[in-house]
């Protein structure tokens, strides 16, 4: 990823952060055939796996070559920075436009689980962090025991052991104070998360 020194995103928390909220990461793994990508949820397991599932009948879990690394890519808050935002625009005129956003990216080995009980774990673990908002959540033991063990035939658990971690937080770093906070005030109307992540990064 390139990742100039102003936007490195390194502290344990915020990674996290990012990662919980990227709602759909991509896994990128090297086939035979070349790269194969899925989308798919992933879920953080300290101190260094990602965790989740992917259809059995989906190629890429037969298909990736387990002696070279895969790459799950996490995009979570991002959003388009108008020029009319800049305290600059008004001064000199000289301001283009750009986008700000936080990724991490995590390379490591990628570990394929078939037995239906640590895939029962992650599809548990999955549908309780995503259901845990609703007013009545959805269990999984809510579906009859026959149904789930036949749906569970159907999917396979994947683990990435992170052996790198690298995030970026590209959230106007770079440009003054006057148009740092023409930046926040421009995207609390039409982006409040973005708002919210660069009040975070700035301090």
């Amino acid at each position: 990823m390139y990742n100039p020194p102003t936007f490195v995103e390194s502290r344990p928390d915020e990674l996290q952060e990012i990662m919980r909220a990227a709602s759909l990461p991509v896994l990128v793994s090297h086939s035979d055939d070349g790269l194969i990508a899925t989308h798919l949820p992933l879920y953080f397991v300290a101190p260094d796996r990602l965790v989740g599932h992917v259809a059995r009948a989906n190629p890429h879990w037969r298909a990736f070559d387990p002696a070279i690394p895969s790459l799950a890519i996490f995009s979570a808050v991002d959003g388009y920075v108008s020029p009319s935002w800049y305290a600059t625009k008004a001064e000199t005129g000289k301001v283009v436009p750009t986008w700000n956003y936080q990724a991490v990216h995590a390379t490591g080995r990628l570990e394929i689980l078939e037995d239906a009980g640590p895939v029962l774990e992650i599809v548990t673990h999955l549908t309780n962090r995503y259901e845990a908002p609703r007013a009545k959540p959805w269990a999984v033991s809510d579906a009859p025991a026959d149904y789930l063990a036949a749906q569970l035939k159907g999917i396979v658990g994947v683990v990435l052991h992170i052996s790198k971690l690298e995030g970026k937080a590209k959230l106007s770093q770079n440009k003054s104070k006057a148009d740092q906070a023409g930046v926040v005030a421009g995207a609390e109307a039409e982006n409040p998360a973005l708002a919210e992540a660069m009040r975070r990064a700035l301090g």
